[in-house]
């Protein structure tokens, strides 16, 4: 049959590429697996972002798997988030078994066992890995937000708290540093500060101080501090030239999705922030796997769907690429969802009227195609999926119903102890491991409320003196006077001066010294 009247050939040769590919599995046409049409995806493409989608049990996290580790075998390193903590296998050689050499015969897959080089971290050092601390600075008031919830208002108000540290060279480190400069703007001597450029409600600041509050008994307080992550860390590769696969162990936090997807949003943003423009290149310096991206989504205000999608629109000139894991394409916004060039849809399930909805608005953001995909989509098998990518030249490659490879990894959990020493014996864990607690903007603002108290006990003290000093004066002038000593009483009474004025007569003389009781000379 000619390859113009045969449909599996026109789609396999969509995937024929010349420059380096990583390689997803076998081409599945009408029911059967064909292990000689191979579907791949171009190096050079990765940086053009991707999604990896599907209903749980499908096979997301293998699939993650499988593109990570081909990715460190060609030199580029990965960053993982794992949710579920069975990830971490990556680092370690796979386990053959049938299953896995039955796959591998059905995908003309050669599968021998590797391990990956990788590092483990944990957010704030809360669960096994290095741990990864943001200033609050450094993490900003959008991603705060949304964290704490913190709606339309609230948001920009705290947007006015972080500038008003900034201007003032109050370094925003850790919560306590972010709750004491909003006590402040909402004190006595604080709320002058900003009257120029709109205050500080009190009514608000009590939401974001309760807010914090809330935050920091979840634990999150762990999060911010120093010293702070350099996600340049992520960019590594080992002696060998294979690329380091970075993985955040989440299974500690797993019950606070508002806050470790938001971090990893910081991260991404840090990158972006960090990284200098280098255009399309032949291989990406990172990809950046984000997991239950829909829980990074969920309930975002409009500034924060405009910050990721400005992120995500402008990495790929820093040779990022970034995909999405979820369970649908409509978990993602619109905006974002289009700069997704690679697609790696799992099964969906059709149970509900909700599903069935889902499931045709998938359907619409594939290219069209010879298959029936409504029905493909929901009679894939477990590591199966349809596949569309972006070819060298930029053009998107015909929809692939794929049979995937098996990992060469372990597909699970390495043992706690295992990953232990993994964590200990890294370089950079005694970097990380000990948080700092220097001079910042709790410090600052409580030494200045500290001498603006004692200036004002002075102050006090001194008006108090005065007060007293005034009063004793007063008491002073009118007291009455105290009755005059006999002596005075005789030298101020009308016959001491008669006498005193004939005190040059002889008889003047005599009077006056025996008064004085002194005796009168002899001659």
């Amino acid at each position: 049959m000619s390859q113009s009247t045969d449909p599996a050939g026109q789609i396999a040769a969509g995937y024929a590429f010349t420059g380096p590919a990583l390689d997803l599995g076998a081409l599945l046409w009408d029911g059967t697996c064909l292990p000689d049409r191979q579907i791949r995806i171009p190096l050079s493409m990765l940086n053009r972002h991707g999604l990896v989608a599907g209903a749980t049990g499908t096979g997301k996290t293998k699939t993650l798997q499988l593109i990570a580790e081909q990715l460190s075998a060609a030199g580029v390193p990965v960053f993982l988030a794992d949710i579920k903590g069975d990830v971490s296998g990556i680092s370690e050689p796979g386990t053959e078994n049938d299953r896995v050499r039955k796959r591998a015969a059905d995908v003309a897959q050669d599968w021998q066992p590797a391990g990956c080089p990788a590092e483990f971290y944990a957010l704030g050092g809360i669960g096994a890995g290095i741990p990864l601390r943001a200033t609050v600075t450094a993490f900003g008031p959008v991603l705060l937000s949304k964290v704490l919830q913190l709606n339309q208002t609230q948001e920009q108000s705290l947007g006015l708290i972080f500038h008003y540290a900034d201007s003032k060279g109050l370094e925003l480190i850790d919560l306590k540093d972010l709750r004491a400069v909003v006590a402040f703007l909402v004190s006595d001597q604080g709320k002058p500060e900003l009257k120029g450029i709109g205050g500080l409600s009190t009514v608000t600041a009590g939401v974001i101080l309760r807010a914090l509050t809330a935050f920091e008994q979840q634990g999150a307080a762990e999060f911010f501090g120093e010293p702070e992550f350099d996600t340049s860390e992520f960019l590594r590769t080992s002696a060998d030239g294979r690329g380091v696969v970075s993985v955040l162990e989440l299974p500690a936090v797993q019950d606070k999705p508002q806050l470790f997807s938001t971090f990893l949003m910081w991260l991404l943003a840090d990158l972006y922030a960090d990284l200098p423009e280098v255009g399309d290149v032949e291989r990406p310096k990172l990809v950046f796997f984000f997991d239950e991206a829909h829980l990074l989504f969920n309930g975002a205000s409009k500034a924060f769907l405009e910050s990721i999608t400005q992120t995500v629109r402008l990495i790929r000139s820093k040779g990022i690429g970034v995909f999405f894991v979820t369970q649908t394409p409509k978990d993602v916004p619109a905006d974002v969802l289009a700069q997704l060039g690679n697609r790696v849809q799992h099964a969906l399930r059709a149970f509900t009227p909700d599903d069935a909805k889902a499931l045709k608005a998938t359907v619409k953001t594939f290219p069209r195609s010879p298959y029936d995909l409504e029905e493909l989509l929901t009679g894939l098998g477990t590591g199966e999926a349809v596949v569309t990518v972006l070819s060298e030249n930029g053009a998107p490659t015909p929809v692939a119903a794929t049979r995937l490879r098996a990992p060469r990894s372990l597909m699970g959990p390495v043992d706690p102890a295992a990953l232990d020493r993994a964590v200990k014996s890294s370089l950079l864990y005694s970097r990380y491991a000990e948080p700092v607690d220097r001079e910042s903007a709790y410090e600052k603002i409580s030494a200045e409320q500290a001498a603006a108290e004692a200036a004002a006990e002075e102050a006090a003290a001194a008006a108090e003196a005065e007060k007293q000093a005034k009063e004793a004066a007063k008491a002073a002038r009118s007291a009455p006077k105290p009755e005059p000593s006999l002596a005075q009483q005789v030298v101020g009474s009308g016959l001491f001066r008669s006498l005193a004025r004939s005190v040059g007569t002889q008889l003047g003389r005599e009077i006056s010294r025996s008064l004085f009781g002194t005796a009168k000379r002899r001659r």
